[in-house]
């Protein structure tokens, strides 16, 4: 699919009052499907044609390519693991066995954060570059930019991976005005650079854009609140669907707050929370297509209100380095299936990664869950929280440790309470026996340019 020029979309501002970025946002599901499938065969014809990867893939599996015409047949075809992309990358660097174009096409790259192992690099062709602009800019106007807004830049920007120049690619297309700064850039040069700008928005990770907000009084000497900010942007790790950092976030910076959730191997963002702040729209369903599988049964569920697994995607339209089924590790539950807005697609938040998850005497963990509960004991702790998995694998039948900062005005000597009351919370709430160590608030370092990791390998040295 061609959306024109490189940098701005030649019809940016006519959508400048739009419900929507794009009309498939708000088609019913049948003609959804109905683009989906259509879709679907031509990707599978042009794997057939360029993807020698999948082509061994497919006849390892029995499964012809011509026989995938409908999104059920797609499950006839093997899932693609995190693991088959990285033995492809290092089997064939730098783009992998899985690269269907011809090099020559390639007129960008990308990488992972590499929060999970060694970065992905991800190639991309023209087609491909605008494909990514268009889905962004889909996500971006559902959390609420506008073509002409300011958006000051707070995801980094030195590391190479899409939070940094394909977000500002996107909102480029989309006509809003990136504020180049990064992360990077450091808490003091991000602020002063929103008290000059005076943007209407902020993208960056939650734990970091909610830091932002509490040192602006302290480096500008006024709080977060003045700088004229009306949107907060999240995403690249849990947080923004917390109730108490989402609150807190808006408190610090009197803005609304929405989240957004992607990956490098299907594009930047994909998923993006609107004004109703009830989940998260798959806004791009022409692009990829989505399932989610039962981790119990094993088994492709539908999209129904309540339900939960890990989510697969397929890309639609794709060239340079395409996936089918891919096992993305994201752990969802589905929150909806309509909406105020009118976008049709599911509502969704993201409960961790299942790579992240732990199992505790038999009972399924995420830490983001434990992070969610700290929060909300919110002013007796600070919010912040470790998870320390000191044993092999991802279970143990020991109580799990876990160190939490004690809120800054509480008194060392009441842990003993706060220790009780948090260890009886999580039990009563995530059905888990927790071994609590209170710290002072301030111990673990202050978030940056990395997401924050919640889970420790190792117990560290404590002051």
């Amino acid at each position: 699919m061609e959306y024109g020029m490189q940098y701005r979309r030649a019809d940016a501002f006519d959508k400048l009052d739009a419900d929507c970025w794009h009309e498939i946002e708000v088609a019913p599901l049948e003609e959804v499907k109905r683009i989906q499938e259509k879709n679907l065969v031509a990707q599978m014809a042009y794997l057939k044609a360029n993807s020698e990867f999948y082509q061994n893939v497919m006849a390892e599996a029995g499964v012809d390519f011509d026989d995938i015409r409908t999104i059920e047949d797609l499950q006839k075809v093997p899932y693609t693991f995190k693991t088959d992309i990285r033995e492809s990358l290092a089997a064939s660097k730098p783009f992998g066995l899985h690269l269907a174009a011809n090099p020559r096409d390639v007129i960008q790259m990308q990488a992972s954060s590499g929060t999970t192992g060694n970065p992905s690099y991800v190639a991309m062709t023209q087609s491909d570059a605008e494909m990514w602009h268009e889905m962004s800019a889909r996500c971006f106007f559902a959390n609420g930019i506008r073509p002409g807004d300011l958006v000051l830049h707070g995801f980094s920007l030195a590391k190479g991976f899409v939070g940094g120049i394909p977000v500002v690619q996107a909102l480029q297309y989309m006509g809003a005005v990136d504020v180049p700064i990064g992360a990077d850039g450091g808490a003091d040069r991000l602020l002063r650079a929103c008290a000059d700008t005076r943007p209407r928005a902020i993208v960056g990770a939650p734990n970091f854009v909610l830091h932002l907000g509490e040192k602006a009084e302290e480096i500008l000497g006024v709080k977060a609140t003045e700088l004229g900010v009306e949107r907060v942007i999240v995403g690249g790790e849990p947080g923004g669907g917390i109730p108490a950092i989402r609150n807190r976030i808006e408190q610090l910076w009197g803005a609304k707050c929405t989240e957004m959730l992607g990956g490098t191997d299907l594009g930047v963002t994909y998923w993006a929370e609107c004004d109703a702040q009830t989940g998260m729209h798959m806004v791009n369903m022409d692009h990829i297509i989505t399932e989610l599988l039962d981790p119990d049964s094993g088994k492709i569920i539908p999209f129904e209100e309540g339900a939960k697994g890990e989510m697969i995607y397929t890309a639609l339209g794709r060239q340079a380095s395409p996936v089918l089924r891919f096992r993305s590790g994201d752990f969802i539950e589905v929150l909806g299936t309509s909406c105020s807005c009118g976008r049709t697609g599911p509502k969704i938040r993201c409960i961790g990664r299942t790579d992240d998850m732990l199992i505790v005497r038999g009972a399924n963990v995420f830490p983001s869950a434990i992070h969610s509960i700290v929060n909300d004991m919110m002013p007796d702790t600070n919010g912040i929280m470790r998870v320390v998995a000191d044993f092999d694998g991802h279970t143990t039948q020991g109580a799990l440790k876990v160190i939490v900062e004690r809120g800054p005005e509480r008194d060392a000597s009441d842990d003993a309470a706060l220790k009780a009351k948090l260890e009886t919370r999580l039990r009563d709430s995530l059905v888990f026996k927790a071994d609590i160590t209170i710290v002072a608030a301030d111990t673990f370092e202050k978030p940056g340019v990395a997401k924050v990791a919640l889970t420790l390998r190792e117990f560290p040295d404590l002051p």
